[in-house]
């Protein structure tokens, strides 16, 4: 019996052993493209500071998350920043750690966590943009 459980055992071993393999790893941002969004990011989160929903406008891909009632920025001023951009939200995302990471395309981003959403920043062939707000659940 014990040898028979043994065998299983192994068995199932050598069976999850190249699932775990490619497993990817943490993607690791190239010293470039980290110069790069965290030129973006501090401009970011001067307009957060001064509450210019202006500028954060100007940093957001239009449409905003392909949504065609935001493909402007008076649109994404008057239906997206109030909303998501609440003091406590700036205050955050002013402060908080920016994850990197590549989507299934193999685009580059960073995510910012803060309460119940997640703002994201993508890598562009215009730089980095404001790109969408996910729900961090």
């Amino acid at each position: 019996m014990r040898f028979l459980l043994r065998v299983m055992l192994a068995t199932a071993l050598v069976n999850l052993a190249p699932a775990v393999a490619q497993t990817p790893k943490n993607a690791v941002a190239s010293s470039a493209l980290q110069k790069e969004f965290d030129g973006f990011i501090e401009k970011f989160r001067t307009a957060l500071k001064t509450n210019d929903s202006a500028a954060v406008a100007g940093m957001t891909r239009l449409p905003f998350m392909n949504d065609s009632a935001i493909r402007d920025a008076a649109q994404f001023r008057a239906k997206t920043y109030g909303t998501f951009f609440t003091a406590k939200n700036r205050a955050c995302i002013q402060r908080g750690k920016a994850f990197y990471d590549r989507d299934q395309e193999n685009n580059d981003y960073y995510s910012v966590f803060c309460g119940q959403h997640i703002f994201v920043f993508t890598k562009t062939p215009a730089g980095f943009l404001f790109t969408d707000i996910g729900v961090n659940d």
